[in-house]
């Protein structure tokens, strides 16, 4: 989900903020979350645009570039589009503060039937 927006939101030098929301998954380890990001576009004093993302007020690598599991510190991050967690959680019936969960889970509803 992309949203733009001006001002209030953003630093008083950001241009248009955009909002999207990823879900990952660990290819590693099995562990899923999603997070959000305020995408904050700025022009450079060199007359460069330089684009920064925000995720809970803190300024955060882009998660495009090289995502990192938060539980393993692993890169092989599988980025999808929002929701697929909260989804699979909801489908396999576990509470979203229950972390025991794996990749399987994860994909589980989204598997063909046959």
């Amino acid at each position: 989900m992309t949203e733009i927006a001006e001002g209030p939101g953003a630093r008083a030098d950001a241009g248009a903020v955009i909002r999207e929301s990823y879900s990952f998954a660990c290819m590693r380890c099995g562990y899923g979350w999603e997070q959000s990001y305020e995408i904050e576009h700025h022009k450079h004093t060199d007359g460069h645009d330089v684009v920064c993302y925000l995720a809970n007020g803190r300024i955060v690598p882009s998660p495009l570039s090289r995502p990192t599991c938060l539980r393993c510190d692993g890169h092989v991050v599988r980025i999808m589009r929002p929701g697929r967690v909260t989804t699979a959680l909801d489908a396999a019936h576990i509470e979203p503060g229950d972390r025991h969960w794996q990749l399987a889970d994860l994909m589980h509803p989204f598997r063909r039937k046959e």
